[in-house]
This record gives C-alpha cells, sequence and structure tokens, in this order.
C-alpha cells in the first residue's frame, strides 16, 4: 500500500512555564484530527506530546509536502494556540513564526518529518520526539543505527543490510546537501556530521533498494526568525526490522545519554535523556533534554499503537546516568562546555551585550 507517514509538531503554549502540554490543547488538536479523518483526508491519526510540544502523527496517501495536510496541521496549531492563549500558557504559539500560512509548513516555526512508502508485509516504525534540543541532535543514533556495527550486528550478519545505507546531510547554514555512502565514506561524513549545529541528517535510504530507512526534522527556528524563539525540538521517524535495522537496534543508541544543544534558554549543553511519555515533562533547569519513542505497526495505513518504547526498565541506567552527567554539567553554570560556545550564542543577548562594550576594548599592547 502506498502511504505517506507525516509528523508535524509545534511548541503551543508551556503548562506550567516550559514543562509541559496542557490536556485541553491536545484534545483541540484530537478533535481537529477526527474531524479531518471523517472528512476523508487522513487515513488514521495519532496525537500526543512531547513536554510543551503537541505532535500530529497522520497517515495519508497525498504525498509530502501536500498542502492540504500541511495546511490542516497549521490550522490545527492555530486552534491549539487560542485555547493556550485562553489559559495564559506560556510562549502560546511560539512556534508559529508565520502570520497566515503558504503553501506548507516549511521555513514557518513547526517541526516536520514525512516519509513515502510501499506498506510491507509487517511496517514496524519508531518515531522519536525530542523537547529541550535541536536539530542534528539525531545525528549520533542514526549513525550508530545505520552504520556502526557496534550498536547494529545487522550490519555485519544480516545479508539485507550488508551492503550499507546512503545518508541525505544537510547544511542547514547554507541551505546545501551532499549524500554519503556507509561504511565506504564514513569517514569523510563523520566530519561533517560530527558539528550537528551546522550538519544535520535528514534521511537515510537503504542503498540496494533506495527505500527511504529514516527522515528527521533539520529546521532551525533561530534561522527562521532571525533570534532566539526556543528550540527546534526535533522529530525523526526511522522504519525497522527486514531490510531495516530491528527495533532493538534502533533504540539502543539511545542506552548512552550523550550530549545535545539546549536546556535552558536553549543555550546550554545537557544528556539527551531517553525518558516515557508520562515522563516528558522537563523541569528541572527546564530539562534535561528529553526524548520520547512511540512505536507503531502501520496496517493498511492504521497506526497500530503507539508503543511507549523507553517505558521499558532497561532504561533506567541510561536515566540515571543522565541525571549524573546533568549534576556534572549544572556545576559549570556559566561556563563553557555547559554553556554553549560564543558562535552558537548569536541569537540570544551575547550580541547585544558585545555592541555595548565594543568601545572598550583596547588592544592589549594600549
Amino acid at each position: 500500500m502506498k502511504l505517506t507517514l507525516s509528523v508535524i509538531k509545534a511548541d503551543i503554549g508551556g503548562y506550567v512555564g516550559h514543562s509541559e502540554s496542557h490536556p485541553d490543547v491536545l484534545a483541540h488538536a484530537y478533535g481537529c484530527m477526527l474531524k479531518a479523518k471523517n472528512d476523508g483526508l487522513l487515513v488514521d491519526f495519532h496525537v500526543t506530546k512531547c513536554g510543551d510540544d503537541a505532535q500530529l502523527v497522520m497517515t495519508h496517501t497525498m504525498g509530502v509536502d501536500n498542502k492540504t495536510i500541511h495546511e490542516l496541521a497549521w490550522n490545527t496549531f492555530v486552534g491549539c494556540t487560542e485555547v493556550a492563549k485562553k489559559l495564559k500558557l506560556y510562549g502560546a504559539g511560539q512556534d508559529l513564526l508565520a502570520d497566515a500560512f503558504s503553501c506548507n509548513v516549511r521555513g514557518m516555526g513547526p517541526g516536520l518529518a514525512e516519509m513515502d512508502i510501499t506498506e510491507r508485509g509487517s511496517e514496524p516504525v519508531v518515531i522519536f520526539m525530542a523537547d529541550k534540543t535541536s536539530s542534528g541532535s539525531w545525528n549520533l543514533p542514526l549513525y550508530k543505527m545505520f552504520a556502526d556495527p557496534f550498536n547494529t550486528i545487522g550490519l555485519v550478519i544480516a545479508e539485507n543490510m550488508h551492503h550499507g545505507y546512503a545518508f541525505e546531510v544537510h547544511d542547514v547554514m547554507h541551505g546545501k546537501k551532499i549524500t554519503f555512502n556507509s561504511p565506504d565514506e564514513i569517514y569523510d561524513m563523520l566530519v561533517f556530521i560530527g558539528a550537528p549545529s551546522h550538519y544535520c541528517v535528514k534521511a537515510v535510504y537503504h542503498r540496494d533498494t533506495g527505500d527511504v530507512a529514516a527522515v528527521s526534522s533539520t529546521q532551525k527556528l533561530s534561522l527562521i526568525a532571525g533570534r532566539y524563539v526556543g528550540k527546534d525540538d526535533p522529530v525523526c521517524i526511522v522504519r525497522c526490522q527486514g531490510i531495516f535495522p530491528a527495533v532493538g537496534e534502533v533504540l539502543e543508541p539511545f542506552t548512552t545519554p550523550y550530549l545535545v544543544e539546549g536546556w535552558m534558554r536553549g543555550s546550554h549543553v545537557g544528556p539527551f535523556m531517553p525518558v516515557s511519555i508520562p515522563d516528558s515533562t522537563p523541569t528541572r533547569f527546564d530539562g534535561p533534554p528529553r526524548v520520547i519513542a512511540c512505536g507503531f505497526q502501520l496496517a493498511n495505513g492504521k497506526l497500530i499503537g503507539p508503543r511507549d518504547m523507553f517505558a521499558d526498565k532497561s532504561f533506567d541506567n541510561a536515566r540515571q546516568k543522565a541525571l549524573d552527567v546533568a549534576d556534572y554539567m549544572r556545576a559549570h553554570g556559566p561556563f563553557e562546555p555547559h554553556r554553549l560556545p560564543l558562535e552558537e550564542m548569536e541569537y540570544t543577548t551575547m550580541p547585544q551585550v558585545m555592541n555595548k562594550l565594543k568601545d572598550r576594548f583596547i588592544p592589549i599592547g594600549d
């Protein structure tokens, strides 16, 4: 079955502060999605949250970048924003950076990951959703899922995975893209994706069949708005099993809470903590950054699920390690490497402070 899987998210307003999504906001989103399904626009949908971000998971047959589907998501978020404003939620509608919908939500604020697929006999997918972090946070786990044999043993012993995957990498600063083949070009690729604030893995494809394996959201809100308006809080869709990594191989990278940018005021580095959906409520220093994993079986476009994949107790050690790392990083206060380096602070108050003090800087020899 030809199918489009679309995941579109937006920060509609925090309850309380930036910590949670209000049930009334999610209920409004559910109502909009239900009407769209009854009207025949959607095959199926699921509404959930990660922290203060409302998440719309939709299946349909209209293809990626479809104006009707994107406008549906935009109007849903606009309606949710009105609910958030009535409740005086914090930062109501902060991800809606345009005054009106144009042709799609790209460049308008909401995060987006979509893929067109031909549904297999069994089609398991895991949808990762993050809060208090930025696009590029999927670089390391996507590399480990699809290029690291120490993580994914299928790369070694599964004949249908042995030839590797192609990584589409976006230069988000200059609007360019490049494709690297693994394992052939791993070393070249790591030069770039090891700098996730500049280069983001947009998609991964099976090299033999060309089938899409994973898609992530890569837009950066600060580049769109020209100022800091909140973190990107990206999403990522990963297909599993068969010619793709097994579910356990897809989840395995998150057993290490690696460091990502984001956290308080989007200006700090902290551990990416895998949590259950109910625990995606970042409050400590507005963090630490959270990631959830919703597992679905697709069946003729129906979303069977979700299973809360990180609710598994085997991730308890990762969560404890994340808390320990959080203690260590917080001890640095306003000093790097907890605070982002200066080149990553250009959308905070740093430019204004530098401009105010520029005339007080004199040559060292004077």
